[in-house]
């Protein structure tokens, strides 16, 4: 079966950090695709003895506020 999950990528110091939105598994890496790469080992490793959660519709924006 083959899933797609919804993930963020964020830049922490000299790490990116890709993190799984429906699941809360996350894997890091020195490059955004070694980040995406480890993560997907980390989903496989996850569901490997799970039953797998089906991803939420997401939508991702910005809002501006003032401060």
């Amino acid at each position: 079966m083959h899933i797609r999950y919804n993930v963020i990528i964020q830049k922490e110091g000299k790490w990116y950090i890709a993190k799984c939105l429906d699941n809360n598994v996350a894997s890091q890496g020195v490059t955004i695709e070694e980040a995406m790469k480890n993560l997907k080992e980390a989903l496989e490793l996850y569901y490997e003895n799970e039953e797998p959660i089906m991803p939420k519709e997401t939508y991702i924006t910005t809002v501006e506020v003032t401060v």
